[in-house]
């Protein structure tokens, strides 16, 4: 049987071994959603402490509950797999999770989930994801050192049959050009599309939604090599309901980033509509709810205190990046991005603004920022526009604190602080008050009574 078939085979009977390098808010839950189709997973991770925590069956990603984690263990999946076993038959058994509905199908029942800092068990995998962070360097540029460790570490244990796919936010190239040479630089007797398969499949996740969720969201694949597609999709289907074909990785690579840098595009309109709106003396939020009456045409995007979390803020420069190597100004995004960094800056002067028409300067003044995450009902810091607020609040000589029920403290560039405990009093306290994060949690009646003086960033307090 050609290696082509067999993988598939494994994959559709759920007798493979899968690996995803990256136990972050994108590998951890593939992890899960593999281990719940009936995939012995393990991920890998550099991090010891995150490898303990899954272990443990003790979570720390918000979108996965530890309950559901220590169900997926190998001795909780083999204890459960035992009870099968024994009430098969039985008029009162009724299968009610994903390993002993595959085991009625007369497929294999062994999904669990481990976790290790070993990167030599690739060489019992069948399939390995990365999902790594690929940053952006001081200097705009991509760093994809991750991705390159990862490579290598993969290319140590490539053997016959095996799959690899990357998941990672990059530029268009980054798999074909990058990650494939690496892969055969030590492998010469293995050739892409015939013995190993390569294919780009960009992560969808947004943190905190139930609405779409790793299996649900629909997902785009480019594979090197036809087979590498076919191979790569038959290994994704298992746990994924939508399979969304691509001609090639770099397609499917400008997918992701297009996806994000359309998001950005048109919040830095919204953005800019408020700026318009400011110096006019109109309401951009009246404006935008009128506007989003027309039933076609028109998808409705919202100011706010800038751009924040592991995709929009960074992704568009992935893609400028690359077109700038082409002598290509990519101007909408540039632009966008300009406008976007800009709003830290515009609200803080709206503070400002608003102290001194009660004849009090912004240094000394005591400022309460509520909400620190990037968005709204998860504790997520990452590129989050509230760190800017403070860190220019500061700069200014202001006495800031902050509330987030999610975030009970937070180290970012050298500032270390606590959540305030008593929020009403810090309310009364503070001279101003910034929203710069609409938690469900927050009663915004209440925090106008109580706010002296209120900057409402996110449009959440009619004020």
């Amino acid at each position: 049987m050609s290696p082509k078939n067999s993988a598939v085979l494994k994959f559709n009977n759920r007798n493979a071994h899968v690996a995803v390098i990256g136990l972050g808010y994108v590998g951890l839950p593939l992890c899960v959603a593999f281990a719940k189709a009936g995939y012995k997973v393990t991920g890998i991770d550099v991090d010891s402490s995150k490898v303990e925590s899954i272990n443990s069956g003790e979570s720390y990603i918000e979108d996965i509950s530890s309950e559901l984690l220590k169900s997926l263990l190998p001795l909780q999946r083999e204890v459960v797999s035992n009870t099968a076993s024994s009430m098969l038959g039985s008029a009162e058994f009724v299968a009610d999770n994903s390993a002993n509905q595959t085991a009625k199908n007369g497929l294999s029942s062994g999904g669990f989930l481990q976790a290790t800092t070993d990167f030599s068990i690739l060489n019992e995998c069948d399939a390995v994801s990365i999902c790594v962070p690929t940053p952006l360097n001081k200097t705009g540029d991509p760093n994809l050192a991750y991705i390159v460790e990862s490579t290598k570490q993969i290319s140590q244990y490539l053997h016959s049959g095996m799959v690899v796919v990357l998941e990672s936010t990059t530029y268009p190239g980054t798999t074909t050009e990058i990650m494939l040479p690496l892969l055969e630089e030590n492998n010469s007797d293995l050739v892409v599309g015939e013995n190993f398969f390569l294919a780009f499949s960009p992560e969808r996740i947004d943190p905190g939604r139930v609405d779409w969720t790793v299996e649900t969201m629909p997902k785009v694949m480019g594979g090197i090599t036809p087979d590498c597609l076919a191979v790569a999709s038959a290994y994704y289907s298992a746990a994924i309901e939508d399979i969304v074909p691509v001609s090639s990785p770099d397609a499917a690579e400008i997918t992701k980033l297009f996806e994000n840098t359309f998001r950005s595009v048109n919040i830095g309109l919204a953005n800019e509509l408020l700026l318009m709106c400011d110096k006019l003396g109109l309401d951009a939020w009246e404006i935008l709810d009128a506007a989003a009456t027309k039933p076609f045409g028109f998808m409705k995007f919202t100011p706010g205190p800038g751009l924040g979390g592991h995709c929009i803020p960074v992704d568009p420069h992935y893609l400028s990046w690359k077109l700038r190597s082409l002598k290509y100004n990519a101007r909408f995004i540039e632009l966008a991005s300009e406008v976007n960094t800009s709003m830290p800056a515009y609200w803080v002067q709206k503070a400002q603004d608003k102290l001194n028409d009660m004849s009090k300067a912004v240094k000394g003044s005591q400022i309460l920022v509520l909400g620190v995450a990037y968005k709204k009902d998860v504790s997520d810091l990452r590129e989050s526009p509230s760190l800017d607020i403070i860190h220019l609040l500061e700069s200014k000589g202001a006495q800031v604190s902050y509330h987030d029920p999610y975030v009970p403290a937070f180290s970012h560039d050298g500032m270390e602080m606590v959540c305030v405990e008593d929020l009403e009093t810090a309310l009364v306290e503070a001279d101003c008050v910034i929203i710069a994060t609409d938690h469900s949690d927050y009663d915004w009646g209440g925090i106008s009574r109580h706010a002296e003086l209120l900057v409402d960033t996110r449009h959440v307090a009619n004020v």
